[in-house]
């Protein structure tokens, strides 16, 4: 077989298996509008958000026009991507910016998944519409400050009175939540213990519900994480959402936001190993091109290969979730893969760079730091483990629990 040079088929510096061949004409229509959006609009300012930890609520309108707010989801105003259109976004959003795409992934798939997969009928032509024209933005509340791993012992409380629910508890990490219209808040049923989840609406609230922007992180700098506080808020029951009874159907929601979260990572990495492609070219060390050293072409085919590993997994993983076929440790070992070899990419990546690597001109070091928040968030690499080890072995290694 003959070896196609990059002028005859290789257009990317990180799509080495040709995998845009792959891609139907509105995959790439997404893609190239999402890119097109980073370019012009997020990666001229994004930097400078991230340095003084402040949101850019200047773009959030501008994912109106984009045609992806909402994702898969059909109908309800929502665009009904396939699923790998859907993986690209994340990708795409990741590869300019982390923050931003974690701000998108909490209002369009954390929230607006939950509320398509879990709500009623009724709540989903109450709710989606306005959140796919960005006009309502969402949030979700589940970690608590004494419990992320172990999220299925979370205690904020639900106590039911008439048509009303009055919900008491704290939440922590909560993307959004200081501006967010609707966030989702999981909660115990004080009658029967079980986690369930309801929509509260910040205008009705009142000062019952209070947040906390949580400053100081070293990574997602620009996106607004904050604590929740809620005291005897009022819910009426019409908000309780119809499908979320228990802290299996929140695992429901996690597993599909986990493939999202897989294709951040390759988002990530694809960045650092671009910026420190771009930079072997142009350095000389020594009067040579960093790109001629053995070291260097070493590191960047080690990168590379890992990409390219990424990028097929979540790939075959996103046919295996169009086709209904993606189980809960499918995703996980995805996420885990992606966050733990993104990781290891921007490692690399800062190295070629050196010094120049710490700046935030040359955006490796803001991936790193970001990344390191991707292998954290929607469950650690321990847990992500756990539970493809309880599909390989059908023992369940968590700790035991009475709860969920």
């Amino acid at each position: 077989m003959r070896v196609l040079t990059r002028a005859e088929g290789l257009k990317s510096a990180t799509d080495f298996y040709l995998l845009d061949e792959l891609l139907s004409e509105e995959e790439r229509s997404v893609r190239e509008r999402v890119r097109t959006f980073c370019e012009k609009e997020v990666l001229p300012v994004i930097s400078d958000y991230w340095n003084r930890e402040e949101f850019p609520f200047e773009l959030v309108g501008k994912f109106a026009d984009l045609g992806i707010v909402g994702g898969a989801i059909r109908g309800y105003g929502c665009p009904g991507l396939s699923r790998l259109a859907e993986g690209i976004v994340a990708a795409e959003l990741a590869r300019a910016d982390g923050s931003i795409n974690t701000f998108y992934g909490v209002h369009s798939g954390l929230a607006m998944g939950t509320i398509a997969m879990l709500g009623s009928e009724e709540q989903k032509e109450r709710w989606l519409p306005a959140m796919a024209r960005m006009e309502k933005i969402g949030a979700f509340g589940l970690t608590e400050p004494e419990h992320g791993s172990d999220a299925v012992m979370l205690e904020t409380t639900a106590r039911r009175e008439g048509e009303e629910w009055v919900l008491n508890g704290r939440k922590k990490w909560i993307g959004n939540a200081s501006f967010a219209d609707l966030i989702v808040i999981w909660a115990r049923d004080l009658s029967d213990g079980e986690v369930k989840g309801f929509v509260v609406e910040r205008e009705t609230a009142g000062d019952a519900l209070s947040t906390e922007v949580i400053k100081g992180k070293t990574g997602k700098r620009a996106v607004w994480q904050a604590e929740i506080e809620l005291r005897d808020v009022r819910v009426p029951h019409e908000n309780k959402l119809e499908g979320a009874n228990s802290f299996q159907d929140t695992s429901k929601v996690l597993t599909a936001t986990r493939y999202g979260v897989a294709w951040e990572g390759v988002g990530h990495a694809v960045a650092a190993y671009e910026a420190a492609l771009a930079y072997a070219k142009q350095r000389k060390i020594f009067t040579r091109p960093l790109e001629s050293y053995q070291l260097i072409q070493n590191k960047l085919a080690n990168m590379l290969s890992e990409i390219t590993a990424m990028q097929l997994i979540c790939f075959r993983l996103a046919q295996l979730f169009e086709e209904g076929k993606m189980t809960g440790g499918m995703a996980s070992l995805a996420k885990m893969h992606t966050a733990k070899k993104a990781r290891q990419v921007c490692l690399e990546a800062r190295d070629i760079l050196g010094g120049n690597g710490l700046l935030l001109e040359h955006v490796v070091g803001k991936h790193l730091a970001d990344v390191e928040v991707v292998y954290t968030y929607e469950g650690t690499d321990i847990v992500q483990s756990l539970i493809v080890g309880r599909e390989i072995t059908g023992t369940q290694a968590f700790a035991p629990s009475r709860r969920g």
